[in-house]
């Protein structure tokens, strides 16, 4: 699926530079693009790699540039409790282990070895459960897990306590980690002792942490969904590749 955006800022911007801004590519991975004719504006094949693109123009990149970009191994993992997310301890089982042919839905371009290494793009802890991305996409990762990353994640969760309105008015915004506030959160009542939350950070245990502030204990805690990503009916411990369609979705997520 070919990439396709606006360009709506008012001062005119290299392409190679915004491209690497809005986590498509690097710099350099945009002016290869560029020499091999896969980048056009506004219908017009772009051959200059100092070209700039202005406002209300709209760039596209050719379906061989997409595909190419997200060649490389994006796993979707549905993590069962007990499994770490990277790093084992002694003892331990890390997610990437459970990446085998006979837990594959569908096709992967490749099959993870013993050594290949897999970051996940957001961890869960051991006693969590839910949608795990591993991957070793570096633009993918910006977008996910960077500093300026957009994508929210979402959780359904199970507490043990007494839930109260004023409880959940300081999940949603008045708490503080490490001596750091939190940003406001989206967290509603889903039943008896049952919660969404809806976040744009990733703390440490933050879910966890944020519930014993307001002295809930998490007793199952859910990922779901990573932006536009959803874990749908994928079963517990199985996995799939991640699609060139999810990622530019996921790339383009605002």
């Amino acid at each position: 699926m070919a990439w396709t955006r606006r360009y709506d800022d008012a001062e005119p911007q290299r392409i190679n530079k915004w491209l690497a801004q809005s986590g498509v590519c690097s710099r350099r991975e945009a002016e290869a693009l560029i020499a091999r004719g896969l980048v056009s504006i506004d219908g017009e094949t772009v051959s200059d790699p100092g070209r700039k693109i202005t406002a209300g123009q709209t760039l596209v990149l050719a379906d061989e540039a997409t595909g190419e970009l997200g060649s490389t191994l994006t796993a979707v993992l549905h993590k069962p409790v007990g499994v770490v997310s990277a790093q084992p301890e002694p003892g331990q089982v890390p997610a990437v282990r459970l990446l085998t042919r006979a837990t594959l839905v569908g096709e992967s371009p490749s099959i993870p070895g013993r050594d290949t290494s897999l970051a996940p793009l957001g961890r869960l802890d051991m006693d969590s459960r839910g949608l795990l991305i591993l991957s070793e996409d570096g633009v993918l990762a910006k977008a996910v897990i960077g500093p300026t990353s957009t994508l929210d994640k979402e959780y359904r969760v199970r507490v043990a306590g007494e839930i109260t309105e004023r409880k959940l008015e300081r999940l949603r915004h008045g708490l503080s980690l490490d001596g750091r506030q939190l940003r406001p959160a989206k967290v509603t009542r889903t039943g008896d002792q049952a919660l969404t939350f809806v976040l744009k950070e990733g703390r440490n245990r933050q879910i966890r942490r944020m519930c014993d502030l307001v002295e809930l204990k998490v007793v199952d805690l859910f990922r779901v969904r990573i932006g536009p990503l959803r874990l749908g009916d994928l079963k517990e411990g199985r996995w799939r590749a991640l699609t060139p369609e999810e990622r530019a979705a996921m790339l383009a997520w605002r």
